[in-house]
């Protein structure tokens, strides 16, 4: 090659290099634009199950938009919506609706304004009149009898046998195939995005996809799917655990992925089964949290599930009706947890029946600005104690040039502690500081004095 030809190869080669650290540097950014803050909003599972239907979803979405101010924004409809009978005791008998080229349509009789083939397109619209955002939840796959029926996938040459991965179905869901890491498999996501996005979806929670089993093609082809789509919806994954090891690859597709299994209203599940994680208790979550600190960042956030506080009624994903099991701190606990470490924020129980004690902790705009805005300065949000395994739990972060403090009791019975300032990266001297929750200030003091009731918590901003 001559000197010339190897000139003009080095010259095309760093545009080339050029351009594609620009496309890179493109993606990220729309990317941080999805979910640029932990993600805040309600889902339907905790206190519905399979069986909301559209004047239950409204009602409560008129709850949650009196609450935008405090930054709840999205509002879910989980599982079941296209379910014809979600009482029925086996996925066969449930009657999932769907139209000629296999994609769920919601069932008219429980939400009507999905007549005339208009799916969730009318509702959406009305959710983003109120001034919020929209969600659904789906389990990942294909329908086993569109598969048998063997439909058309809409925008292709492509028929559901094609895409199908029948080696691939759900353990604890037998409806659906998965999907083959095929272009009939990604024609199908394809289409079932596409129509999500002609619905107006800003949000979608795709089940049976990060863990048990982990399918790492599906992630990128729904992500994949979603990009093509030009609309920016929100990607969050279930169930957990997700695996450590695979945080980058998660991170990369998604905006939100679970952390644990199905979180509900225990301090600590002593009668599970063997190798189980179900059901999560809130005990538990501290050290799950804390492993998971590092990947936390814009656009990315690591999911402890939502929030089984208040009312968890008419018809509860797991257990009977019920006013959560949680005592007032041990729910004060878990809101505190999942602020201060910047967990996505949805609450899980009936808008409708919100008690005084809840609503207060949802509208403490201190609270949910911590959430939101915390910024990262040292190590920040990192977990300590004084040696005692699960005794107790300080966490810190700052927000807007404010270092703020939470200190956790796991015990059974009532702590008071004394905890030096430099424990939250503090200069080792007295501070003063402002309790939060409940609106006091704190004497300038050496240490950060706290008595804690069991299970309790304390969060201060220190001046």
């Amino acid at each position: 090659m001559s000197r010339t030809s190897l000139l003009r190869a080095l010259y095309f080669f760093a545009i080339f290099t050029l351009l594609i650290g620009l496309l890179s540097v493109q993606a990220q950014s729309a990317r941080g634009s999805i979910a640029s803050t932990p993600p805040m909003g309600w889902n339907s599972w905790d206190a519905y199950g399979l069986t909301i239907d559209e004047a239950q979803f409204r009602d409560n979405v008129k709850v949650l938009a009196g609450m935008k101010q405090y930054g709840w924004q999205y509002a879910v409809i989980d599982e079941g919506w296209y379910m014809r009978d979600p009482f029925a005791d086996s996925t066969a008998k449930q009657g999932y609706l769907y139209d000629g080229n296999g994609l769920l349509l919601p069932v008219v009789e429980r939400f009507p304004s999905s007549a005339n083939n208009a799916g969730f397109k009318a509702l959406a619209d009305w959710v983003h009149s109120v001034g919020l955002k929209f969600g659904i939840h789906v389990v990942r796959g294909v329908p086993k009898q569109v598969v048998e029926q063997n439909l058309p996938i809409a925008g292709s040459s492509f028929h559901a046998a094609d895409a199908a991965d029948r080696d691939a179905t759900c353990p604890w869901n037998d409806a659906n195939f998965g999907v083959a890491d095929n272009a009939a498999g990604q024609a199908y996501y394809d289409s079932m995005m596409k129509r999500y996005a002609d619905w107006g979806v800003d949000y979608i929670k795709v089940d049976c996809i990060s863990d048990h089993p982990y399918r790492p093609t599906e992630i990128r082809q729904v992500a994949e799917a979603i990009r093509k789509t030009g609309r920016p919806m929100a990607l969050s994954l279930s169930p957990g655990p997700t695996r450590l090891e695979d945080a980058d690859y998660v991170a990369k597709y998604a905006q939100m992925w679970r952390i644990t299994d199905d979180h509900w209203d225990v301090w600590m599940e002593k009668n599970k089964g063997k190798d189980s994680e179900f059901p999560f208790g809130l005990k538990e979550e501290f050290d799950r949290i804390a492993v998971w600190n590092k990947d936390v960042k814009p656009g990315s956030w690591p999911d402890a599930d939502m929030l089984p506080e208040g009312s968890l009624t008419p018809h509860p994903g797991w257990g009977e009706p019920r006013q959560s099991h949680y005592t007032q701190d041990e729910e004060r606990t878990e809101f505190t947890l999942w602020t201060i470490s910047r967990s996505p924020l949805i609450f899980g129980g009936n808008l409708t029946k919100l008690d005084e004690f809840t609503r207060g902790l949802m509208t403490n705009k201190e609270v949910t600005d911590l959430n939101q805005y915390a910024t990262v300065s040292g190590v920040a949000l990192m977990p300590m104690n004084d040696g005692e395994p699960l005794s107790w739990r300080a966490w810190y972060a700052r927000e807007g040039g404010k270092t703020y403090a939470a200190v956790f009791n796991l015990d059974d019975g009532a702590k008071t502690l004394d905890v030096p300032w430099l424990s939250f990266h503090l200069a080792d001297k007295p501070h003063a500081a402002f309790d939060v929750w409940n609106g006091k200030q704190v004497p300038t003091a050496k240490a950060l004095h706290v008595a804690l009731p069991p299970h309790g918590c304390a969060l201060f901003r220190v001046e």
